[in-house]
């Protein structure tokens, strides 16, 4: 047998593998897009997975990691093994616990195949050397061990099962919102022990100062007076008119995850999230309940709040408050009613950092004021939109803006 004969049967063994190895990391590329992985793992846009982006939680600062093919500070030299036990265990490399900040409390139900792709394509990303900081954790949570005691209340290990009783699309978006998507770590809220309130599940909760939003189907306030094609269309774009709008962390989720993800992977979700029991709001109300569009000349209105409206926000929401394209109305809008409870701290966070949400349909962006507009004045200003266009329930003063500013984005 001649070289080139040997050679060519050498190739034509391996394509079948190659072509495996290929398939398997474009796979794990959808599921990771699906994991959220960037968000969280991203502080340098020009770094994609390079880590360092604190992440708030009320014990302090847990830092992201890099996850990186670099050998050294990434995940590059680790092995399948102990990338699938950190995924499913929160177990690290070197046997360290891993802080929930890291939802490997969903994780743990994803399967063999979708975690080996995931570590397929990770591989395939350029390697970046980047030390992750030290977490600022406050004494005791910086003990790693007592993770072992916080798993023993709040982390139930296992792989996700399908429920024969329920439709394939049923358990398709099981497996999406509660593993892979983790949508119930910003959206349920927690105990004491920072561990998932499962009473409550996806039924609203506060990140870092967000309101996450009531993903059940109650219909004042969750989804549950939302269509079909409205949730859809959210979180393939973040924009859902006459409903919400993304903003804050929502909005990094659906540009680097959900608009990504297929339409029957989208609809398997809202299938999921229609079927779970619905979780009440004590006194919300519909959004579209109150706020009205301003009929009087906002300018002749004797308020800080006025005025600040006037210079600052009229030019894109408009002086009625009901915006024009691309701006959004401001009347019965998500960030203004708050979701339905009388609560501002969406719209100061919104004013304070703005918003910069690109999608392959359109971007938006908001300006931050955090520079321009002291603590006073984004109280002024909230507290006249809010009884203008929101609802009047819902009122801030400086020293809540204050704190809000204060806390790590």
């Amino acid at each position: 047998m001649n070289a080139r004969l040997a050679c060519l049967i050498v190739v034509l063994a391996c394509l079948p593998g190659l072509a495996r190895a290929q398939t398997n990391a474009a796979q794990g590329e959808y599921l990771v897009r699906a994991g959220g992985c960037m968000s969280c793992h991203t502080a340098d846009p020009a770094r994609p997975f390079a880590g360092g982006r604190p992440i708030a939680t009320p014990f302090g600062n847990v830092f992201a990691p890099n996850i990186t093919s670099d050998r050294e500070t990434g995940i590059g030299a680790w092995t399948d093994a102990q990338f699938v036990r950190a995924m499913r265990e929160g177990i690290g490399r070197n046997g360290e616990q891993l802080y929930p900040a890291f939802p490997y409390t969903a994780y743990t139900l994803l399967s063999d195949a979708d975690l080996l792709a995931m570590r397929a394509w990770l591989a395939t990303v350029p390697p970046v050397r980047a030390a992750t900081p030290r977490n600022t954790l406050a004494f005791p949570f910086d003990q790693r061990w007592l993770m072992t005691l916080w798993n023993l209340f709040n982390f139930s290990p296992g792989r996700f099962v399908p429920d024969p009783s329920k439709s394939a699309e049923w358990n398709r978006g099981a497996y999406l919102v509660e593993g892979l998507g983790h949508c119930g770590e910003c959206h349920t809220p927690r105990n004491w022990l920072g561990g998932l309130n499962r009473s409550e599940r996806l039924g609203g909760a506060t990140v870092a100062g967000w309101q996450a939003g009531n993903l059940t189907p109650e219909r004042v306030a969750g989804i549950g007076a939302w269509r079909d094609d409205e949730l859809l269309r959210f979180l393939s774009t973040g924009a859902a008119p006459g409903r919400a709008y993304a903003i804050g962390p929502m909005a990094e989720v659906v540009a680097t995850s959900t608009q990504f993800l297929t339409t029957a992977d989208l609809r398997a979700m809202i299938a999921y999230m229609r079927a779970v029991p619905p979780v009440a709001v004590k006194d919300a109300r519909s959004r579209t309940s109150f706020g009205r569009p301003a009929r009087t000349d906002i300018t002749a209105l004797d308020t800080d709040g006025a005025r600040l409206y006037a210079a600052a926000c009229a030019c894109c929401h408009g002086m009625t408050g009901e915006g024009s394209k691309p701006f959004p109305p401001l009347v019965h809008d998500g960030v203004t009613g708050a979701l339905g409870t009388a609560t501002t701290s969406n719209l100061v966070l919104v004013i304070l950092h703005g918003v910069n949400r690109q999608t392959r349909d359109a971007y938006a962006q908001m300006p931050a004021f955090a520079a321009q507009l002291t603590d006073e004045q984004i109280a002024a200003l909230s507290n006249f939109i809010t009884r203008q266009f929101g609802d009047p329930r819902a009122t801030t003063d400086a020293k809540a803006v204050a704190r809000l500013r204060s806390m790590t984005q």
